[in-house]
Parts: structure tokens; sequence; C-alpha cells
């Protein structure tokens, strides 16, 4: 089988002027970058707000294992399917982080014969979005400590910078630092930090504003700092929301390119659903919305993280209504789930996927708390035993709910054609969409709520210092607030090692932070970090370009 570069490389994309006639936008909104890659400028909205809005469709997934689940691929696929139904479609997704692209995970532009592209731009530099956003973010830290340095007239305390610099890649040695060292001339010396560039807050700034306008107005909310007498410094104080505006002038605009089998897709920010809210822009689905009839998009790694963000945070803040989710699942995933390692995947056995079974029935039960109908995607994978196939589909039908087998990876839209018959019959149904917690409780009861009904957990243990800010964020009046769980992907619980579905377990509390400007608190569970890591063998070690001029090693 060729590898997803391969593949993508020997393809013939359309030129963008084609997709942008598929997806019904005037030439006149298009600026280009190339043949195969455009953004559009945000002045079409006025020509289109007043269209009907199309079926909007999450698609979202099990815990994610090392033997994979799919979703981008599902995703991909399935808007193929629907375009190869002759329905107009487009799908939304996220930009990838270079920081996965040379560690471990990957990129994030599908697989197979379901891809989006050109994937070799997407997932490297593509429009410079990350890079925007990396620069935004840094500004602020510079003048944050040149006013440190220049006499201080903002009255900040040092050891009360909460806001961090950051990289688009995965680098430990950041996560602890110290900065202006040796000389006086360099600055105040402090302790610092870097957090990867999409979990910072200025992404997710971009990811809930309506235009630049709005981001201007959010990123000046942006706490940056504390006082010595505990007030806080913002962005607004540091008088920059101008030239943050000025650096995102062109990031804020969606960029469209194609799929394989060239349905239009547009790819907007990049928010990691484990430290941070997992969904595309709001101005990127919106825009989607008014133009298709469905609206294909995802949230990232499972329900329990991405579907839940998404229906509580960008769809309450988006004034979005879901028409149907596509929860994905494959039967080594769930093999894994049910306590098979990694080496013995190929080996056919029912039993253990039978066990692994219940990580899927919990993200059901989950899916089913916010009255979205929904199916089951069964991704397949060439090695699955026709016996493992039905047992799962079986299980599936049993206990009522629909699901499909899905083989987009290998055939593309032609392979998802009853996954989107599917999901057309589900969007002609009523969608009751309903968040799962009312704003106006307490953060506490909201991190509870979540903890039982999302994760299947008992109680939720805060820490000293985090019980410290429950209180200090009431005060501040932030408490009104929806919460972003930062919790690894891997698991139900805040212990990544725990998988298929844990019964009596706590979800640990370590501390809380504010992101005023997003509007929503951030809640650190567990050892879940901000900065990830390299592995032993990260995938850059494979990379390289050809005599013929062609990357290799990419994926």
């Amino acid at each position: 089988m060729k590898t997803d570069l391969e593949i993508a490389q020997e393809n013939t994309m359309e030129h963008i002027d084609y997709i942008a006639r598929k997806a019904r936008i005037d030439k006149r909104y298009i600026e280009y970058y190339g043949n195969y890659k455009a953004k559009i400028d945000l002045s079409i909205m006025d020509k289109i707000g007043q269209n009907d809005d199309g079926k909007l469709i999450l698609v979202t997934a099990i815990n994610p294992t090392k033997a994979g689940e799919g979703k981008s691929t599902t995703t991909i696929g399935l808007a193929d399917g629907l375009n190869r139904l002759n329905k107009m479609v487009i799908a939304c997704l996220r930009e990838p982080s270079l920081g996965p692209v040379f560690g471990l995970k990957g990129g994030a532009t599908g697989g197979g014969y379901a891809q989006v592209v050109p994937m070799e731009d997407i997932n490297l530099h593509f429009t410079g979005d990350m890079h925007a956003i990396t620069t935004a973010n840094n500004l602020v830290s510079a003048v944050l400590d040149n006013v440190l340095y220049q006499g201080n007239e903002l009255n900040i305390d040092p050891t009360k910078v909460v806001w961090k610099r950051c990289l688009d890649m995965n680098d430990r040695t950041l996560r602890s630092i110290t900065i202006a060292q040796d000389k006086k001339t360099n600055g105040i010396e402090r302790k610092d930090g870097f957090v990867i560039t999409v979990a910072t807050e200025i992404m997710a700034i971009l990811c809930l504003s309506k235009d630049i306008f709005d981001f201007e107005e959010k990123v000046n909310q942006a706490i940056v700092a504390y006082t010595f007498d505990d007030q806080p410094v913002t962005i607004k104080d540091l008088k920059i929301g101008g030239a943050l505006a000025v650096i995102m002038k062109e990031a804020i605009k969606p960029n469209l390119v194609q799929t394989l089998e060239k349905t239009p897709v547009l790819i907007h920010g990049g928010p990691f659903a484990n430290i941070a809210h997992g969904c595309n822009s709001i101005i990127a689905t919106k825009m989607a919305c008014k133009l298709a009839d469905y609206v294909v998009t995802e949230a990232g790694f499972g329900a329990d993280l991405g579907a839940e963000k998404f229906m509580d945070i960008k769809c309450r803040k988006a004034g979005l209504k879901p028409n149907a989710v596509v929860l994905v699942a494959t039967v080594r995933a769930l093999k894994m789930h049910g306590g098979v390692d990694s080496d013995h995947l190929e080996e056919e056995n029912v039993n253990a996927l039978m066990d692994g079974v219940k990580n899927l029935e919990k993200h059901i039960d989950s899916i089913r708390k916010f009255k979205v109908p929904y199916v089951v995607a069964i991704n397949k994978f060439a090695k699955d035993t026709p016996n493992e196939v039905q047992a799962l589909m079986n299980w599936c039908k049993e206990h009522g709910h629909r699901v499909v087998l899905s083989d987009a990876w290998a055939n593309g839209g032609a392979g998802a054609e009853e996954l989107a018959q599917a999901v057309i019959e589900l969007c002609n149904q009523e969608s009751n969409y309903t968040p799962l917690y009312e704003l106006n409780l307490p953060i506490r009861e909201k991190i509870e709520i979540i903890t039982r009904k999302i994760y299947g957990g008992n109680q939720v243990i805060f820490s000293e210092y985090a019980e410290h800010q429950l209180q200090q964020y009431t005060a501040m009046g932030w408490d009104r607030l929806p919460v972003c769980m930062a919790k690894t992907p891997n698991s139900l619980t805040d212990d990544g090692k725990r998988v298929g579905r844990p019964e009596n377990f706590d979800i640990h509390v370590s501390e809380l932070r504010i992101s005023l400007g997003a509007g929503f608190i951030v809640v650190m569970t567990g050892n879940i970090m901000t900065m990830p890591g390299l592995p032993k063998k990260p995938a850059a070690l494979n990379m390289g370009i050809d005599e013929k001029g062609k990357t290799y090693g990419l994926f």
C-alpha cells in the first residue's frame, strides 16, 4: 500500500478557482496563496449572511489509542461521500501543529484515499497562520517584560506573570526556564516557560472571534499578570491590542483547500482538545454553514474532550445547532481498550473487542446527553476480521445504536457513501441540542457535572491551590464562564494508562487558568502539560527530500 504522502503527491489537484466556484464563493473574495490554496475575505459574510444555515455534522471518536481511530479520515471521507451523493458539502477542519508532525502523532489531513491536499503545505507552513499566532503571543511577552524593565508603571509582580511564550514545536526543555540572566540590561530576571502555539489563548481567541474587531476586543481582555496587590493586568493595559490585530489581520481569514476528490474544505485554527478547546474557528464553520447544504466538522481527540467542548463552548458561543454526530470507532482501538497490547492487534480476539466496547458505550451515553441524533461509524482496517466486524455491528444493533461500516481510507468517498446516506437521514430528524450545564452554575458544579456525566467519574478532588482559585475566580465575577477541561485524551480518567471504561474513579484538579479573552476557564487535571515533548525516535528522523526534489517520510 502506498503511503499517505505518495497518494497525495500522485493526486492531480484542481485550481483553487474551481474549488471556490464549487463552494459558491465569488472570485472577488478569494486571496490566492499559489494555485491550490486561498484565503477567503470576511466581507463575503455581508453577501451570504442572510442565507439559511446548512446541516452541521460533528465527527468525534472514542478515546484514542496507538491503534488509530481515523477521525479526520472519516470526516474527509464523509464529506466526499456526501459529494458523491450530489450534496453541496464543505468540510471544516483544524490546522495541524508542527509539534505532532515532527513528533509522534503525525499530521491532520486524513489518510489513505480520504485526504486534504496539498497535504505537505497544510502540515508544514500552510498560509502562515501558526506563525502569526506565535508572533502575536510572543509580542505580548516581549512588551510585558519591557514594562517590567522600563520602570514597571503597571506595578506587575514578576512572580505573578501568567502569560507564557510559545513555540509551534514539541520541546520539553522549554516548559520551565529562567529569562533575563547575567546582565541587568537583559531585563528583569524571572521564571518563565513556553507552551505550544496551539495551547495559547491567542489561538483560542482566534477560533472564537467573529471578525478582526471582535478579536481585538477579546484579546484586550486577556489577563497577562497580576500586580503586587493581586489585581489583574490585561493586554489592554499593555496598550497593544491594535498591534496584535495588525499581526492577525490575515490569519483571521479561513483557508480554502480541497480533498483528493475535489470537495471544498475550510481549514482554520487548530487548538488541541486536551489542553485547549479543540475545534476549528467559529468564522470558518459559520461561513461554511451559509455556503453549503451540509457542513462536516470534527473536534479533537475523543468525545469526552473535543465533543464536549464543541457542544458546551463553541456551539454555545456561536449560536450553532449541530444536526448530527458521527462517533468513530475501530476494531483495533476497541481491542486495545479491552486489554490487547499493540503487538497482538492483528490476531482475532472477539472477547477483548467486547470488553473494549464499553469505552464506545460510554461515549454513546455522553453524546446522547446533548440530545443530537448520532450514528456509530466503524472505520475499517485491512486486518479486521469478519468475525470481529460482525460482532461489533451486532452489539451496536442489539443495543439500539445505528451503525455503519466506513471504508474511506481504502476507497475514499465511495467507501463512505453508506455513512453519508445515514447522516442525511439523521439530519432530517429533529435535533434538540442542549448544552450539558447552565453557565450560571458555580465553577465547581460545572466541573463535577462533566466529571460525572461525561467521564463517568465519582467526585472531583481539588488541590489546595485550586480551592483558593475557586474562591478568587468567583470573587472576580468569572464564575459564569464555561469550563475547558485539560485532561489526558487517552482515558476517561485523568490517568492516561486506564483504558476501557473505568469505574469508581475521581478527577484531580491541580489548578485553574483564566482565559478571559477567550471566555472560558481552563481546568488542569492530572499531569497534563501545555508543552509536549518528543518521543525517543521522533518522526523527524525519517524525513527528507529525494534526488527528484520530492519530500519523503512526512507520513
